[in-house]
């Protein structure tokens, strides 16, 4: 096989541009942000791969694709095989989506527990039987040798009904005698139940003494029985009374509980045979929060105390819990804190007994029982009201939490999934074990089966230890089967597909892979990268696109994008192997060498009294830590993948602030107290979330400047005359857009079975604007021209309009000053969009109160794009603000004034406080996994220092 060779590559900001990758290898793709390395990657590579991937089929199946895929703008690229990409995003929202799911393993588990489980009675706690038909006769025999008993078939088990209709084909098929709710019945003609109530039907199929005589009897009887009884049938000694039951499926002799045949849908909580009936197989219920619907108990009912209800008004919600006050002898006038506890459960939850009600307004109503379902039903049927799902969420969201469900505890399952049991664990258990723990539970199980259990488990233990071994490898251990993927990181979700893949063992495959180390502590890093050539050693070539000096240095060959960014970048400024690259004057090899290095503060900013002190924090995995933080200072907070700086930080400290400063609605994990919330008066989290990703935002419109823009273009003298608004500015909207391409700038033309063509709009050529509306003119450029600049250049073309400068030169300062203003938001890189979210908070008022919280900001940056970041946060620090940032880049810890380590692992082994101080204090701390990391850091940033000297 050749090599991949790619000619004339034009797409985004690449320039003509030649690449040679050799196959087989690991291949580096590096360079600033925004310097093209995605473009040529993904835009090009994988772009031009799954085109002709979806060539191959017939014109007919392409229609069904919605069409071909464009031709990515490149001359020639040879040698491409077949292309898998793994990028960073976390694409699965749906709560159904777990780590077990999307890496198969929970699948094998399902297997293993149908196939090898032992199912153990829910209600008496004893192994479930089976019998063959040659099996219940001898016991039948053995036990009630000489004894009359009833042979009983059960057709109805606790269900409401008449059941007419099967009394009366009971008597056709001449059965004469039933058994309803215990008692022996004649079947007559017209015979019925009262509906309303539970039932349970067993048909009377023989009476007969038990005899070895009776042999040929007793097995026509119980064949006759088994039938009827779909499998199960119930014997009653006439002597005593006494009811023993048998089955050919599984069951419990004792009390006649029944399971259904074990198969692997049966363990699946997206099934409805598997899934927990009350949750429905989410782990979790949403339940009325008390304290949201009644704030505030001196109220009475009536005087609105009930939040969502409001004052009393004559309608039937009001009318239901007036008769539920009657009945319990108080008055909807009374003060809620004086009404009973159980008064106050079945307004929440509802009554079991139907109500009469009392209000003579509904006199069609008036003494017809009636049901009431509870505020939840209700508060249900208020929010579908609503005129979108979102604000339909909002409404719920108020007056409601979320809990662990009641039923399964979590395990997503019903009862019968949760009672088979391999090694003394259910399914549900060995699915919320940690990774790490679960592998080594797996490594002793084949002693605790028996040999029938071993012959079948032997294959599935092997696959699904095979698939476990590849996560641990990626750092993952202290993840669960059952964790969410929606909860995940971007990096997370990236090297579960990593080690999902090179569990499926593909040969003669191109990766493509967008910055796996992110998230991963330096300590894991040398795991992931032992991954990657593994992946590559199967025969397969994988091209990283990274920033981590590690994963360059053990690559085998490395392409270098540059000069700078954006229109001053989309070169290949080195090609080559690390060697070579250590030799080269790039700025990302001078960085490598250490010939240029991000520098420190020649002193650390010093600790004062004005601090946040977190105490008794305890969510997920911690373990109950407390935690000063110093304010007016550049906080890190490092620590392994998973040990707890995200529950530290985002779910703990930042609800705790926008609670106290916005009143918001999402509860803070649990934690005892905290202290010093008065220095603080502002709060800002910049997330990892990417900004919007329609081809209509762009940077002008994420930040705000847009709207400045178009207002100080409505105030101009042609403006006033013809009488615009904001709205004729904006090309989301009718009036002074083009409405032949609807403000988009182009013609989306259907090609059918080829792929669509994107051709400029013939009436606005690509401006997006009507000529009315281009007319307008500030300084000579309409609002089209002003979208095309540069950042750069509209620095220079605002400079004398404070306002909209002052937002412009925030993305200037973050090193984004080479994009333009209108540039569609989906042809920016992570990185790029990452500094476009944190310039717009930038460009806001800071009061030196301000409290910003930063997670993984270096994500997607190059060397020298951390150095420019840095600067920025320094500046914030300086003006009296509070930088915290969760991080595991050396560059980023070496820089802060204190870091707060979280560890020691991952999981149940992390959560405890390790270290809290300065970064030369942390060097020379002996148990900490980051400290020997950035003591090299440190020292490299000494002999730097000292030879500037």
């Amino acid at each position: 096989m050749q090599d991949l060779d790619i000619r004339g590559a034009r797409v985004h900001n690449l320039k003509d541009v030649d690449a040679h990758i050799p196959r087989y290898s690991l291949t580096v793709f590096t360079g600033l942000s925004g310097s093209g390395k995605s473009s040529l990657a993904f835009d090009t590579i994988y772009a031009e791969g799954q085109r002709r991937y979806i060539e191959t089929f017939s014109s007919y199946a392409r229609g069904f694709l919605g069409g071909g895929l464009e031709r990515p703008d490149v001359d020639e690229i040879t040698g491409l095989g077949p292309v898998i990409s793994i990028e960073q995003k976390t694409t699965n929202r749906n709560p159904r989506s777990t780590v077990g799911t999307v890496t198969e393993i929970y699948d094998f588990f399902r297997l293993l527990y149908a196939r090898a489980g032992t199912a153990i009675s829910y209600l008496s706690g004893k192994p479930m039987v089976r019998y063959t038909e040659e099996q219940i006769l001898e016991l039948l025999l053995e036990r009630y040798e000489g004894k009359k008993v009833l042979l009983l078939a059960p057709v109805v088990k606790q269900r409401k009904g008449h059941y007419k209709e099967l009394f009366e084909q009971l008597r056709k098929k001449s059965f004469l005698t039933v058994r309803v709710d215990g008692e022996l019945r004649e079947i007559t003609y017209g015979m019925k139940l009262d509906r309303y109530k539970l039932h349970s039907v067993e048909v009377q199929t023989d009476k007969l003494t038990i005899a070895e005589k009776n042999r040929d009897r007793l097995l026509a009887s119980l064949r006759l029985t088994l039938k009827e009884g779909d499998g199960v049938m119930m014997l009653q000694e006439i002597a005593t009374g006494e009811v023993a039951y048998f089955s050919r499926h599984l069951m419990d002799p004792e009390t006649g509980l029944s399971y259904n045949e074990p198969a692997p849908h049966n363990f699946s909580f997206n099934s409805p045979n598997g899934s927990c009936p009350r949750c429905k197989g989410l782990g979790e219920v949403r339940v009325i929060d008390l304290d949201s619907i009644v704030p505030d108990r001196t109220k009475s009912i009536y005087a609105g105390g009930i939040l969502p209800l409001g004052k009393y008004r004559r309608t039937l919600v009001f009318a239901q819990i007036e008769a539920l006050c009657a009945k319990y002898e108080v008055s909807i006038k009374d003060p809620i804190s004086q009404l009973p506890d159980d008064l106050l459960t079945e307004i929440v939850e509802g009554s079991e007994e139907d109500l009469v009600l009392l209000d003579d307004r509904f006199t069609e109503l008036r003494g017809v029982p009636l049901s009431y379902d509870g505020l939840g039903a209700y508060l249900m049927a208020q929010s579908e009201e609503e005129e979108s799902p979102r604000d339909a969420e909002k409404w719920m969201a108020q007056f409601t939490r979320t809990e662990v469900c009641p039923e399964c505890h979590g395990g997503r399952l019903n009862k019968e999934a949760l009672h088979y049991f391999i090694g003394g664990k259910n399914i549900g258990e060995v699915a919320s074990m940690e990774l790490t723990y679960l592998a080594s539970w797996l490594e002793g199980l084949e002693d605790k089966l028996t040999d029938q259990q071993r012959t079948i488990a032997t294959e599935v233990l092997k696959e699904i230890r095979t698939r476990l071994s590849f996560l641990l490898d990626v750092g993952l251990g202290y993840l669960s089967m059952n964790r969410m993927t929606a909860s995940l990181s971007g990096g997370e979700s990236q090297r579960i597909r990593l080690a999902t893949q090179i569990g499926t063992q593909l040969v003669e495959v191109l990766y493509i892979l967008d910055e796996p180390s992110i998230g991963l502590h330096q300590r894991d890093n040398v795991r992931l990268i032992h991954s990657l050539q593994k992946l590559r050693d199967l025969g397969n070539t994988v091209i990283v696109v990274e920033h981590d000096k590690d994963m360059m240095l053990e690559a085998d060959h490395i392409i270098d994008m540059g000069p700078k960014a954006g229109r001053l970048g989309g070169e290949v400024v080195f090609s080559g192997s690390p060697e070579a690259m250590m030799r080269a004057g790039t700025l990302t090899a001078r960085y490598i060498s250490g010939v240029e290095t991000i520098e420190i503060a020649p002193e650390r900013r010093p600790m004062t009294e004005r601090q946040l002190r977190l105490t008794g924090a305890r969510g997920n995995n911690l373990r109950s830590i407390d935690v000063s933080l110093p304010l007016g200072t550049m906080i890190c907070v490092a620590g392994v993948s998973g040990s707890g700086k995200s529950t530290l930080i985002n779910e703990t400290l930042l609800p705790i602030l926008s609670q106290h400063l916005y009143s918001s609605l999402k509860d803070p994990l649990p934690y005892d107290s905290i202290e010093g919330l008065e220095y603080v008066d502002k709060v800002v989290a910049v997330d990892q979330s990417p900004i919007g990703r329609t081809p209509r935002s762009n940077p002008a419109t994420y930040t705000g400047v847009f709207t400045d823009i178009r207002n100080l273009f409505v105030g101009l003298p042609e403006s006033k005359m013809r009488g615009y608004k904001p709205g004729r500015f904006s090309f989301n909207v009718s009036g002074g857009r083009c409405e032949t391409c609807s403000g988009n700038g182009y013609k989306t033309i259907e090609m059918n079975f080829l792929p669509d063509v994107f051709a400029p709009c013939e009436a606005c050529h690509g401006r997006r604007y009507n000529r009315e509306t281009l007319e307008v003119r500030f300084k000579g450029k309409s609002i089209a021209d002003v979208l095309d600049m540069t950042i750069n250049a509209a620095v220079e073309f605002f400079a004398h309009v404070p306002h909209i400068l002052k937002k412009l030169q925030v993305l200037q300062d973050v090193g984004l000053g080479y994009i333009k203003l209108g540039q569609s938001s989906t042809t920016l890189s992570g990185g790029e969009s990452q500094r476009i979210k944190l310039a717009s908070e930038l460009a806001k008022r800071d009061t030196g109160k301000t409290v910003y919280i930063l997670d993984e900001p270096t994500t997607g940056l190059h060397f020298e794009d951390i150095r420019v970041l840095l600067g920025i946060l320094n500046r914030l620090v300086d003006r009296g603000n509070t930088v915290i940032i969760i991080e595991h880049n050396l560059d980023v810890l070496k820089s802060a004034d204190y870091i707060i380590e979280i560890g020691p692992e991952g999981g149940k082994d992390g959560g405890q406080l390790l270290f809290a101080g300065t970064p030369e204090a942390l060097a020379k701390v002996k148990d900490s996994p980051t400290a020997p990391f950035l003591a090299d850091e440190l020292k490299l940033a000494g002999r730097k220092k000292a030879s500037h000297k």
